[in-house]
């Protein structure tokens, strides 16, 4: 949920795009019913956006929109051919090896939950260990593909799934106060070729984890 003005959760803008720090629990896009997403809340001050990706609700973190539609073209191509760097820290309960890859396919069900499923789409994450706590473990994650909720379905079937997630959680009576995702960096050449790098900090409350 915004608390401020939309100038307080800007982290950069140019003539083509403008990116924002993403508080949890705000919705990226308009949903069915009348609360206002970020895009609306931003178009207020920006004028229209074009949405490039999204965040789930519940994560926090970079959020990327074009100004253009040239710009939200070209951003779409980078996106499909996976020339767009994003990096995300999560925590979960537990402990895994410092670096592994998560190479498995995802669908959604009937349910509306996705999941991993040999009639799905091809979906890759690469995971490394950033720091261990006595019981939980902080993780930087990169998803080499975009599909719905991958990082949170791929950790969900390894079997340590993020802290707080309320659809893909394994102790189910036990819970956070959010979702421990979120969206750290976005990395990019733009149209002129210039290399673009957003960076959100990391919330403090993601390192109580692990000290």
């Amino acid at each position: 949920m915004l608390m401020g003005p939309i100038e307080d959760i800007t982290l950069y803008e140019d003539q083509s795009v403008v990116a924002f720090d993403k508080p949890a629990g705000l919705l990226t896009i308009p949903g069915r019913g009348d609360e206002k997403s970020l895009k609306e809340l931003a178009e207020i001050v920006y004028g229209k956006l074009f949405t490039v990706h999204r965040l789930d609700r519940e994560t926090s973190g970079v959020v990327l929109f074009s100004r253009d539609s040239q710009t939200h073209r070209y951003l779409n191509r980078l996106f499909e051919k996976r020339e767009i760097r994003k990096e995300y820290i999560c925590v979960i309960k537990g402990h895994v090896e410092e670096e592994f890859v998560v190479d498995m396919p995802i669908r959604t069900f009937a349910s509306g939950r996705m999941g991993v499923d040999p009639k799905g789409k091809g979906s890759i994450t690469r995971f490394c260990v950033l720091s261990k706590g006595s019981e939980h473990s902080l993780l930087r994650a990169y998803p080499l593909t975009g599909r719905r909720h991958q990082i949170r379905v791929h950790l969900y079937w390894k079997g340590y799934p993020i802290v707080g997630d309320p659809l893909y959680r394994w102790e189910k009576n036990k819970t956070a106060f959010r979702l421990m995702l979120h969206s750290h960096r976005i990395e990019y050449r733009d149209i002129q070729g210039r290399l673009v790098c957003i960076v959100s900090r990391v919330p403090e409350e993601f390192f109580s984890y692990v000290t």
